[in-house]
């Protein structure tokens, strides 16, 4: 069967990607490996009557051009905001953030850090800033055109001022630590701003680089407010069924248990794809939502590769240190320092009370093969969503760092990954003495799960590391920061690609421009 394109993977972006190319005028299909769409943007059942988002879990990076063009509230998106940004609670005292509170939570810690925190934010705002303007831009590229486009995305940088301009150099470059130091004192503020530093990120808060992972998780926006973070209704899944109907109406056709085998190439170019059930489909434009390190690892065969790309996709590096936990709940967690319900349980709940706490999780990690303190941000999304467990129930996400993708001494995630989960569980226990006595059921996926079931290499959540080596024009390698890869018609459009992970959907919408502007009959739409 033949196609004007193929989009191997109907995760987020790939949708994304197949929704501009079919308004174009394209025909498109997606392959999907799994029997929902979605990819790691899902909600499933885990237990009867509950259900939540499988990996994914929260709402704050998708671009709102995105959401706004594919008429995602029409099609039945609706998000909602928490009533709290984050609680961290300690040993006899908590930390709340947001909601207007956040200077005065801080002032009982630190009267200093309570003073400096409308500078940080304010500062951290005009890089931030910066980054949404750069998200839905295509890196530059080689030759001429990619020295203009490095020119036009660069120009802005000049206009801001001396202490900016160190500040962005300082993200890209330096710690977590060294960054929050030169602002705060006290350690739970530092904790709280610093979990961002690690999310996804198998590293610690004093690795060189760390601060730029803490940037970003906060250049996104909730409901039209920046900086937000906001609860899709009916999960995660909500967001990429309304775009599955967004793509249904633009005409793109979805295959389920359509995984792809292998990318047809022939003469440099990619023909199609072949299935592993060994049908074929045919399409001179083949956009991969499958992440570089499984698209060139195994999805496509070395011998089409330029000898350098090959070998610079060996050194790809995938693994974001993640194991991700679902739990059924008869009640909600009372936590020691503050028991009863209230908005800290529409909160991000971290777990991590200090960046020290952070540093040991992953060196224990690189030792051990997880932490035996793990750090674990929990969201009850319930409190908001009664569509997800029976009434007086509730469901609970745990995102837990910091787990190896490979495990030492010959170790299996398939044997360890019980044991695991009820570390993490008497990890949340600690503050919530009722939560273990609570749990109905659980769902537990392993770095070595997430990577079975997704196709997430390592269990990477962002599809590669997001590091100044893996980042804008060098995401994935440097010389294809533009989405086009070293075969023609091979398009990377998911997060692999500028500007990383994230449920954003900028790649798929920048690789859809790149893909159309490559066919001029196509690129009557401007994106």
């Amino acid at each position: 069967m033949r196609h004007d394109a193929i989009i191997i993977g109907g995760g987020h972006n790939g949708l994304v990607t197949a929704f501009y190319l079919a308004k174009a005028g394209l025909k498109v299909h997606i392959c999907e490996a799994r029997d929902v769409v979605g990819g790691a943007c899902v909600t499933e059942e885990f237990a009867p009557g509950f259900r939540n988002s499988t990996a994914s879990y929260t709402v704050s990076l998708l671009q709102e051009k995105v959401a706004a063009e594919m008429r995602l509230a029409d099609h039945g998106l609706r998000v909602v905001l928490r009533p709290l940004n984050n609680f961290l609670p300690l040993d006899g005292d908590y930390l709340k953030v947001g909601a207007g509170q956040t200077q005065a939570e801080v002032a009982r810690f630190s009267p200093k850090d309570a003073a400096a925190l409308p500078a940080y934010d304010a500062r951290l705002e005009v890089l931030a800033d910066q980054m949404r303007r750069l998200a839905l831009k295509t890196p530059p590229g080689r030759g001429l055109k990619g020295m203009a486009a490095l020119a036009a995305q660069g120009w802005p940088l000049l206009g801001l001022d001396a202490g900016e301009q160190r500040d962005l150099f300082a993200l890209f470059t330096r710690s977590a630590r060294e960054f929050l130091d030169g602002w705060f004192e006290s350690t739970p503020i530092k904790a709280v701003l610093g979990f961002d530093s690690i999310v996804g990120h198998f590293a610690s808060p004093d690795t060189p680089g760390s601060a730029y992972v803490l940037l970003h998780h906060v250049f996104g926006q909730a409901c039209g407010i920046k900086g937000a973070w906001g609860h899709a209704i009916g999960g995660m899944g909500a967001i990429t069924q309304a775009m599955a109907r967004a793509c249904a109406a633009t005409g793109a056709s979805i295959g389920l248990e359509e995984r792809v085998a292998r990318v047809n190439v022939v003469g440099g170019k990619a023909v199609g794809v072949t299935l592993c059930d060994g049908r074929t489909l045919e399409a001179p434009v083949i956009a991969s939502n499958a992440g570089p390190a499984l698209l060139f690892r195994q999805l496509v065969d070395r011998a089409d590769l330029p000898a350098d790309f090959a070998h610079a996709m060996d050194g790809y590096a995938a693994g974001s240190g993640t194991f991700r936990m679902n739990v059924a709940l008869s009640e909600l967690p009372r936590f020691s320092v503050l028991p009863e319900p209230g908005p800290h349980h529409g909160a991000g709940i971290i777990i991590a009370p200090s960046l020290d706490y952070m540093d040991r999780a992953f060196t224990d990690a690189k030792t051990h093969g997880w932490s035996r303190q793990p750090i674990v941000e929990m969201l009850i999304p319930s409190t908001l969503d009664d569509t997800l467990a029976p009434p007086g129930a509730h469901v609970a996400s745990l995102f837990c760092q910091q787990f190896a993708p490979t495990l030492p001494n010959g170790q299996s995630w398939d044997d360890v990954r019980g044991t695991v989960a009820d570390l993490i569980i008497d990890t949340v226990t600690a503050h919530a003495p009722n939560f273990k006595a609570s749990i109905l059921a659980r769902q537990i996926h392993s770095p070595l799960d997430l990577e079975r079931k997704f196709g997430l290499i390592g269990g990477d959540i962002f599809h590669g590391r997001i590091s100044l080596d893996q980042l804008w024009a060098a995401r994935p390698v440097l010389g294809h920061g533009d989405h086009r890869m070293p075969i023609k018609g091979l398009y990377l459009c998911g997060s692999g690609a500028h500007p990383g992970g994230g449920v954003t959907g900028a790649p798929g919408h920048n690789a859809a421009r790149e893909i159309l502007a490559d066919r001029p009959v196509y690129a009557r739409l401007r994106l």
